[in-house]
């Protein structure tokens, strides 16, 4: 059974999620080519078409037209959830879809899931904004953590407790 299975898209698809006419679902061997695009484009050391091969049944999808416009990458064990990616196409960052996009993720979350893990480059300055304001916290930091072009860079560790939001 796929990971994604216990993630209640319905409640991502919610009545905002529908009225920006858009779209979360889960990602199928039709959309490899334009989630790699949109991490060739988002991403300063994308992860490779056979990266996304092996995850697309962790893999969930921001459709907006019938085009795919974000992505996010997820693993959910036990009681815990960690993002291993999420992008929005270039195009269309800064236009709040990335707030959406991850708020609809949180409500799809199974109840059984108390913890919200992910990473985040310490120079991604936007997202690290967002994550606060949607209530994820510092909890600890990486060293080395992602490539870059001086060799290395830290990434902070971040949470959100979600037994409460669930229920």
């Amino acid at each position: 059974m796929s990971q994604l299975a216990a993630l209640n898209l319905a409640s991502a698809n919610s009545p905002s999620i529908e009225a920006k006419g858009l779209l979360v679902q889960k990602m199928s061997a039709d959309d490899l080519a334009q989630v790699v695009a949109i991490e060739q484009l988002a991403s300063a050391n994308p992860w490779s078409s056979q990266q996304f091969a092996d995850c697309m049944h962790s893999t969930v999808l921001l459709i907006d037209k019938q085009l795919v416009v974000g992505f996010a990458v997820l693993a959910l064990v036990a009681d815990q959830a960690e993002l291993h990616n999420i992008a929005i196409h270039p195009d269309r960052q800064g236009q709040g879809l990335g707030t959406v996009f991850l708020n609809a993720l949180i409500k799809a979350i199974p109840t059984v899931i108390k913890m919200f893990y992910l990473e985040v480059r310490v120079t991604n300055y936007r997202a690290i904004r967002l994550y606060y304001q949607l209530g994820f916290a510092k909890i600890g930091e990486r060293r080395g953590y992602y490539r870059s072009e001086l060799g290395s860079e830290d990434a902070l560790v971040m949470c959100k407790i979600l037994s409460f939001i669930n229920k």
